[in-house]
């Protein structure tokens, strides 16, 4: 089910928001104006990364090791929140079928309403957005435009048949 991003749910039910982009396409500043509603928490893999691995991660092998413990650690914490009555926004990559499959088991294991948040945004918007990114300073990593090539090669875009409520911004 496909939507766009104005009909982003507004209700008092809690819903978790998962974020689908490209590094660069806006992720984490979309997932802060969602968690600006009353009632809902940001859940940041790259905050919580930085803190539990201060420079531990440099390749991509390290990512996902560290990512994998995270993972592991943090469904069913989101799954108690949803169920005490709070929306939760999981900034997660979910830039992959495996790692949107992790998405739809803490959607199940909460039991609640989910959406997929989609950024669709060329290569060349995310790679100057990125160096700007770098160059600011301001986020925890650095990612260089071979780092962007090679974890963008793993990059599939959401499909229908995964399941997800698809809120498409472009």
């Amino acid at each position: 089910m496909q939507s766009n991003a104005s009909s982003v749910s507004s209700s008092a039910e809690p819903v978790l928001h998962f974020l689908c982009g490209k590094i660069g396409a806006g992720k984490s500043t979309l997932a802060a104006q969602l968690a600006s509603r009353p009632l809902t928490l940001l859940i940041s893999e790259d905050a919580w990364l930085a803190a539990l691995y201060p420079g531990e991660i440099r390749e991509v092998a390290d990512y996902a090791r560290c990512a994998g413990r995270l993972r592991q650690a943090m469904g069913g914490h989101v799954a108690a929140l949803v169920a005490a009555g709070l929306s939760v926004v999981l900034d997660f990559p979910a830039n992959t079928r495996a790692s949107r499959a992790w998405l739809r088991e803490v959607a199940q294991a909460a039991g609640c309403r989910h959406q997929l948040h989609f950024l669709d945004l060329p290569d060349d918007v995310c790679k100057a957005r990125l160096r700007a990114r770098n160059e600011s300073g301001t986020h925890p990593f650095t990612t260089s435009e071979a780092q962007y090539d090679a974890i963008t090669a793993y990059f599939v875009a959401p499909q229908d048949d995964e399941g997800f409520e698809i809120v498409r911004h472009a």
